[in-house]
């Protein structure tokens, strides 16, 4: 490993250029935004999901305590390396989902991958990410992308699998190649099994995020880590609600958009 770190360094280094200034660059424009924009635009994408005020509201108000606790900033940090993690866990869960559905060979090589992943223990993740990109955000990226996958390929194959095969069947008789068989009818009707993948990434990457403030990640984990380290409770008590607020705004919104929508009904 030592070798390999020697002789391919100054790639690492150059991909880790170009994942910092990603991550940086979101930090500085969350934050750049005024903390009641930022609320109101969670609070809007909320009502896009569930069609119902209650949410909103809820939510407005679980954001607006992470404020009162004098956390912001440190929750923009995390929230900026969260949406980064996520964003690149899609890019590769959705197309390797999709290629695990659509052939029986790539799924018996990714199974025992995806067993392996979600067998190790999280802090296992750290060490290679720590060995490729040294201390600071984007190892603690790397890690968290690996460690966050895993349940969104998983649920984007069973959600594939388990669609009702008379749809496909009467696409295919109007003439429907199989791209449009899986742009206009597997993917829709296995949009809920999709979102609950997104719901489970997200959940673990929140996770994985403070575990990764011991290798540089900063923001509401190195709070968590201080606390635990000096003994001082109410510190690490505090970031820890604030944690949690941001786990339940992430969770209440991918669960509204993965519950199927019907007229008349509202998500709370």
């Amino acid at each position: 490993m030592k070798r390999f770190v020697a002789d391919h360094g100054d790639k690492f280094q150059a991909v880790s250029n170009v994942l910092l200034k990603l991550i940086v660059a979101l930090e500085a424009l969350l934050a750049a935004l005024p903390w009641w924009l930022l609320i109101l635009v969670v609070a809007g994408i909320a009502y896009h999901a569930s069609r119902s005020p209650i949410l909103p509201a809820a939510l407005a108000a679980t954001l607006f305590l992470i404020g009162l606790l004098g956390l912001w900033h440190l929750a923009i940090q995390t929230l900026a390396l969260m949406v980064v993690s996520v964003l690149f866990a899609v890019l590769i869960g959705l197309p390797s989902g999709i290629g695990m559905a659509a052939n029986d060979t790539v799924r018996r090589i990714m199974l025992p991958v995806l067993d392996a992943m979600q067998t190790l223990p999280s802090f296992v993740y750290l060490i290679p990410a720590l060995m490729l990109f040294g201390l600071g955000k984007v190892p603690a990226l790397f890690a968290t992308v690996i460690y966050a996958t895993p349940p969104l390929i998983r649920l984007v194959d069973l959600g594939l699998r388990t669609v009702d095969r008379a749809f496909v069947e009467v696409a295919a008789d109007l003439g429907a190649d199989p791209k449009r068989q899986l742009m206009d009818i597997k993917l829709p009707l296995a949009l809920p099994s999709i979102m609950a993948g997104i719901n489970q990434t997200t959940m673990m990457a929140l996770s994985m995020v403070v575990i990764a403030s011991m290798i540089g990640a900063r923001g509401l984990g190195e709070e968590v880590l201080l606390g635990i380290q000096r003994l001082d409770v109410g510190r690490g008590l505090v970031a820890g609600i604030a944690i949690v607020a941001l786990a339940i705004v992430f969770d209440r919104i991918t669960q509204a958009y993965g519950r199927p929508r019907r007229p008349g009904h509202t998500a709370n």
